[in-house]
C-alpha cells in the first residue's frame, strides 16, 4: 500500500477515538495535540533523517560540536552557531540523500543559515562593544 492509498485522517480519528476510551480522564485537547505532534514529528524528521538514523541530524551537528570541547553551550554565540549547524545539516541531508524536502527545502534551510549567521555577528559585536 503506498502513501496515496492510506487515508491518514481516517487512522488518525480512529487512534484518536482508540486514545480517547483507553485515557478518558484527561484534558480533551491533551491526546489531539500529542497526535499533532507526532504527525509534526514525522514530517519533519523526514526532512533530517529520511533513509538514516531518526536521530541523525543530533548525532552530526554534535560529532561538529565536539571537535570545539572549549565551547560553553550557554553562550548565546553558540546557540546561534547550532541552530545554523542544525539547518547546515539538514540541508547536506537532503543533498546526500536527493530526497525532496516535507517541510523545508534548501533554500529555506539556507534562509535560516543567513538568519542565525546574521545573529551570530549580532551577538559577537554586542562582546565587542
Amino acid at each position: 500500500m503506498t502513501d496515496k492509498e492510506i487515508n491518514y485522517t481516517s487512522i488518525k480519528e480512529q487512534i484518536l477515538a482508540q486514545l480517547k476510551k483507553a485515557y478518558p480522564n484527561g484534558h480533551e485537547r491533551y491526546i489531539p495535540i500529542l497526535l499533532d505532534m507526532i504527525e509534526l514529528h514525522n514530517v519533519k524528521n523526514h526532512d533530517y533523517a529520511a533513509g538514516g538514523n531518526a536521530l541523525g541530524n543530533f548525532d552530526r551537528v554534535g560529532a561538529i560540536l565536539a571537535l570545539y570541547p572549549n565551547l560553553k553551550p550557554s553562550d548565546p554565540f553558540v546557540v546561534a552557531i547550532t541552530y545554523m549547524l542544525k539547518q547546515l545539516d539538514a540541508a547536506l541531508w537532503l543533498k546526500n540523500n536527493g530526497h525532496e524536502a516535507k517541510v523545508q527545502g534548501i533554500g529555506e534551510r539556507m534562509d535560516d543559515i543567513i538568519v542565525y549567521s546574521t545573529i551570530a555577528k549580532i551577538i559577537d559585536e554586542r562582546k565587542v562593544k
